[in-house]
């Protein structure tokens, strides 16, 4: 009977707004964590770097990203969920400001050549190591506060949130970038400052707690998570691949200078964040379909789009087409963290999840840096490379769905 009384009560029950808080906090991370790959890209070009450089410097920070997840798991059971939220927030504010500092001292020639690569990541090195501690606390947070009826859903919004984060983020430098190149990264510092402020105040004190029970952490090699966590890692692989590279098509295509390239990254993007808006909360939501069924869905649409931006030249058709990747995006990321969440007990959906939100870290680490160099061989490869690990990706999809009705 203790059991059953556990599994209704939570163990720390939040309200819905309060949810909605750590769902924004979310959106913000997301959002400051990819709006480098627009603005940085091509700043970091025109201060000298290559390709390949540009991207060795995001891939370094994304690894110790991940690496550093359960490290501050543990360090949100010990001094408190919301302790660590907001100074993860913090820590990412302040992080950015000074890799905008040395990418302005880049910029105006105060250092050149090497010295420009060892400083930038240097700077962002300590991204890496001071704002990793959102997702995890994040995620400890929503199972504290949820049942096991209800975890999926709320481990869903925090999903969901990083998702719409990491396409509003480059999709608001469109506006931010006239008022400056640097301007996007000022406005995701400012953003997550906010969002820890915000979330210092809604939420209720924390106290780290080591004598608390709760579910055992999953292993990587867990039979029933590592293959939806393999998927997830294959699929931000793909899809890191094309934010590093998608600026410099865009300057390279359409031969524009490096402040109309953030603006047309953003107006690709806006169009991506509109379609998964749309998809996400018109269909979705309302509909609450299978995730079975919508993830070869959406998974066809990613496909079909980014083979569209690779063939086809004219600007408003490559906002079409990723406009198509958004829709995709809206059923194919929910869809594959529900399957995963689910495919273990209802007491463990809380530990798959966490587990699952490494995967986005840790495809940035490889996608980036692989883009970068499909890229130097030919512009469009990242964009055919990234079709086809989806093609792959659903065809895994459908064989498994074919050997299950077997």
């Amino acid at each position: 009977m203790l059991h059953q009384a556990e599994i209704e009560q939570p163990l720390l029950p939040l309200s819905g707004w309060q949810k909605g808080v750590i769902a924004f906090a979310n959106v913000a991370m997301g959002a400051g964590m990819t709006i480098n790959f627009v603005v940085v890209a091509p700043l970091a070009r025109e201060a000298g770097l290559t390709e390949v450089q540009v991207a060795g410097i995001l891939t370094l920070s994304a690894a110790i990203y991940a690496l550093m997840i359960p490290q501050w798991g543990r360090w949100a059971d010990r001094f408190g969920r919301k302790r660590v939220m907001v100074f993860s927030l913090m820590a990412m504010a302040g992080t950015n400001m000074l890799f905008v500092f040395a990418l302005q001292a880049a910029l105006a020639g105060l250092v050149a050549g090497m010295s420009t690569f060892f400083l930038l990541v240097f700077t962002r090195l300590w991204f890496g190591l001071l704002a990793p501690g959102l997702q995890p606390a994040a995620m400890a947070a929503m199972t504290d506060a949820t049942t096991a009826t209800t975890r999926a859903g709320g481990l869903g919004m925090l999903s969901a949130g990083m998702a719409l984060g990491s396409i509003l983020g480059p999709a608001g430098s469109s506006v931010l970038a006239q008022f400056g190149a640097l301007a996007p990264i000022w406005g995701s510092i400012v953003f997550c400052a906010i969002a820890g402020i915000v979330i210092a105040f809604a939420l209720p004190k924390s106290r780290g707690d080591r004598n608390r029970s709760r579910p055992e952490p999953l292993r990587i090699r867990d039979p029933r998570v590592f293959p939806h966590l393999t998927f997830l890692l294959c699929y931000f692989i793909a899809v890191g691949a094309i934010q590093q590279t998608l600026a410099w098509l865009l300057e390279d295509r359409f031969a524009i200078a490096q402040a109309e390239t953030v603006q047309a990254v953003g107006i690709v993007f806006s169009c991506m964040a509109v379609m998964l808006i749309l998809v996400q909360f018109g269909y979705v939501q309302r509909v609450n379909p299978s995730p079975r069924r919508i993830l070869p869905v959406g998974l066809a649409f990613i496909a079909i789009g980014y083979i569209g931006a690779a063939v086809m030249t004219s600007f408003p058709a490559m906002c079409a087409a990723f406009a198509l990747v958004g829709a995709g995006s809206a059923l194919s990321v929910p869809a594959a963290n529900a399957l995963g969440s689910l495919s273990v007990e209802r007491h463990e959906q809380g530990s798959a999840a966490a587990l699952l939100s490494a995967a986005p870290p840790s495809g940035f680490i490889f996608g980036p840096l692989l883009g970068a160099a499909l890229y130097t061989l030919d512009t469009r490869l990242p964009l055919f490379f990234s079709a086809a690990m989806m093609i792959v990706l659903l065809s895994y999809r459908l064989y498994r769905e074919a050997r299950r009705a077997v």
